[in-house]
């Protein structure tokens, strides 16, 4: 039994190496994202690991190709499964699957962290000081405690970010299409999404990327929330209007945000564009903002995540060619 594993990471070598030892299969990695062009080297191999932003590509025949290869499933080692034509590897006969809570306190963590640091006013500070400007005027902090932190997308992330708001003393918000009743104790559930935006002190975003979630946060969104209020965007990208949120700052309808992931990020994220004029002219300004903090989608970038990542979704494939079935198929 042989597994190929796409868009391999140096860190997450350790893991791979470890779990391959583990179960004694051979599993050989590249660098490379899935794409028809790339599609080749799979062929020999008994399953696929992949993991990246931009989709595969293609048309039906290249899932078709596949399984006349002999493949019998299709892993992402994230949660997104945007990439994949999920119908069109079904219709030829793959199992598509993800990893998708391979550790919700990473992205949980993230938005807490990102949250401290604005309403504590941190990224105006470093900026006085870098210019040595030690004076604190105008950056009065806010705590925690005082601010009601409303979640769309209450879910295993949305809701472990709920918990860690609780115990910080947060009143917590949550609006979501599926109520989750073992979160009650840590939040409580509003009725629209207009509710929650009018009410939150900070929005944190964590819903998936799909046809309801594009867009999700648009001008007539950012309108509704309170001018003093931060928005938090650890989930993906499309789901907020960049425009629009660039119209909101500049207009000063909300205090800041901390995005983790934007429209458009695969053409720079996880790349050195150092001493070169940004192209995304969005990005550029949003970068020039002393209320917003841009990360390159790191959320999910810690010790544990990485493993499950790895474990998880080699787990999976050894599964389902041993003829098993797995909670995370599609």
């Amino acid at each position: 039994m042989k597994i190929l594993m796409y868009s391999v990471r140096d860190d997450e070598q350790d893991a791979i190496q470890a779990w391959a030892a583990a179960h004694q299969i051979q599993v050989d990695t590249n660098d490379l994202e899935f794409h028809p062009e790339t599609a080749d080297l799979v062929k020999g191999y008994d399953g696929l690991v992949i993991q990246q932003r931009s989709p595969i590509g293609g048309d039906a025949s290249l899932y078709q190709s596949l399984a006349a290869a002999g493949l019998k499933q299709l892993t992402s080692r994230t949660a997104g499964v945007d990439t994949i034509d999920i119908p069109a590897a079904k219709a030829a006969g793959l199992v598509v699957t993800n990893v998708p809570a391979y550790s919700p306190n990473s992205v949980a963590e993230m938005s807490v962290a990102q949250t401290m640091r604005l309403i504590r006013n941190l990224e105006m500070f470093d900026q006085r000081i870098s210019q040595q400007n030690f004076q604190w005027a105008g950056l009065q902090a806010r705590e925690i405690r005082s601010l009601t932190v409303g979640i769309i997308g209450a879910g295993r992330i949305g809701g472990t970010a709920a918990r860690l708001f609780h115990g910080l003393g947060a009143k917590v918000i949550a609006y979501d299409v599926v109520r989750h009743p073992e979160l009650e104790d840590v939040l409580t559930y509003v009725d629209t999404k207009e509710d929650l935006l009018r009410q939150a002190d900070v929005v944190d975003l964590h819903v998936d990327l799909n046809e309801t979630s594009a867009g999700l946060i648009d001008a007539a969104a950012l309108k509704l929330m309170k001018t003093d209020a931060y928005l938090i965007n650890a989930s993906r990208g499309p789901v907020i209007v960049t425009d629009d949120l660039l119209a909101a700052l500049k207009a000063g309808e909300i205090a800041g945000c901390a995005l983790d992931t934007v429209e458009g990020e695969n053409a720079l994220f996880n790349q050195n564009h150092q001493g070169e004029v940004l192209q995304d002219t969005n990005v550029a300004q949003l970068m020039q903002m002393p209320n917003v903090i841009i990360t390159p989608h790191v959320g999910f970038y810690t010790n544990l995540a990485v493993k499950n990542m790895v474990d998880i979704s080699l787990d999976d494939v050894l599964a389902i060619l041993n003829g098993e079935t797995t909670a995370h198929a599609f």
